[in-house]
């Protein structure tokens, strides 16, 4: 069974670090999402910047 990755509640940001749970966010995480997307240059995607997206990285599109 493969392992539920962990996404931010507030910033929609994969947590891939596994020493995650020391530094855990205080708006929560949750393994219940949908879609993600790939920031690589959020200067110059349309798509981050409808999101809000300031730092490169691993996005949920969809979390609850």
């Amino acid at each position: 069974m493969a392992v539920k990755r962990e996404v931010c509640r507030k910033t929609k940001k994969f947590l891939d670090d596994p020493n995650f749970k020391e530094h855990k966010p205080a708006s929560g995480t949750t393994t219940n999402w949908q879609g993600r997307i790939y920031v690589v240059n959020p200067e110059k995607s349309a798509i981050a910047k409808i999101m809000g997206l300031e730092e490169k990285g691993e996005y949920a599109i969809k979390v609850r």
